[in-house]
């Protein structure tokens, strides 16, 4: 008797912590498609990790990130995106039109954060901006086509003498179709010569300039992507070399010697976006969250490369200048 209540004693003290022990809370994993590499990529990153720091998450304690990079290959998002449905993240966090794409044909039931999708009612992504109604929301880059007629519109008025426009821009990134529809408008209604120029891959960057220098173009739109973003000092310095002053989607161009941009603040948009992580993490269905539209776009001057191009800008335009480069 007294060998069995020892036992039991034993049994008791071994098991008793186990029993009052709590589960393990699981951590969050999120993934994150990157059109760019990691070095390109890093201060949407950054800006992301601050936006989770701000609501008490911090990266390798409370949150995991499953980052993947396309490097500039928008081909391989579709991959990409399995990967990390298979890893069955929590999260998917999808800047661009293209990764939001893959996403979802990756998935219909992992929640998807959109950043910076150009039309996502047009593309499918989400049924209204309301109510989404789907696995996707998050937040827009541009308010709609006719933003292709305001990049048409300060680019006139920085340099006057433009008459004969390329817009350069990725066939598959599908909201650029009608970005590109609504520029040509633009340009006929100014009479200006338009000339629509096409880059699906960084090795097709040269031939879309050769192709502006042989319609004699003088002056360049380039529309937001996510390749063209990658590749955004060599697009800045070929468009200095061949004398273009050149209109961004993206503010990052600029900052890139680019002449000029008129985009969203990106950063913020990714510092905004970890909200809506949180709000799903936290159980609310994506099909429910309103998708953000930008409310403001900045305007930023690159004084340094106009100068370059031997072009002085209005001190009207130069007023309204969210930021200027010199």
């Amino acid at each position: 008797m007294r060998r069995i209540g020892l036992a039991v004693v034993l049994a008791v003290s071994l098991f008793a912590p186990l029993a009052g022990a709590q589960p393990t809370a699981k951590v969050p994993r999120i993934g994150f498609l990157l059109g760019g590499s990691r070095g390109d990529t890093l201060p949407y990153a950054e800006s992301f990790r601050q936006g989770l720091t701000g609501l008490g998450y911090v990266e390798g304690q409370n949150i995991t990130i499953e980052y993947r990079f396309a490097e500039g290959r928008l081909d391989r998002f579709p991959g990409l995106a399995s990967d990390l449905v298979r890893l069955n993240v929590d999260v998917i966090l999808a800047p661009g039109t293209a990764a939001a794409q893959a996403a979802r044909k990756a998935t219909t039931t992992i929640p998807i954060v959109l950043v910076t999708a150009g039309n996502p009612v047009g593309d499918g992504l989400i049924k209204s901006f309301a109510r989404p109604g789907g696995n996707a929301t998050g937040l827009t880059m541009i308010v709609g086509p006719e933003i292709g007629g305001k990049y048409l519109e300060l680019l006139k008025e920085a340099v006057p003498t433009v008459s004969r426009v390329a817009v350069l821009w990725n066939p598959l990134t599908v909201a650029l179709i009608g970005v590109v529809k609504e520029t040509e408008a633009a340009a006929r209604a100014l009479g200006l010569a338009f000339q629509p120029v096409s880059a699906r891959r960084p090795e097709e960057i040269d031939g879309a300039f050769a192709a502006m220098s042989r319609a004699r173009a003088d002056g360049l739109i380039v529309l937001a992507d996510p390749m063209f973003g990658s590749l955004r000092v060599r697009i800045a310095d070929m468009a200095r070399k061949n004398r273009l002053p050149a209109m961004y989607g993206l503010g990052e161009h600029t900052e890139a010697g680019g002449f000029m941009s008129y985009a969203p603040n990106l950063p913020d948009l990714f510092r905004r976006a970890a909200t809506y992580v949180d709000k799903i993490l936290k159980g609310a269905k994506p099909a429910d969250l309103p998708v953000e539209q930008p409310t403001k776009f900045e305007l930023v001057i690159n004084l340094k490369t106009a100068k370059a191009l031997g072009l002085t800008i209005p001190q009207s335009l130069l007023g309204r200048a969210d930021q200027v480069i010199d």
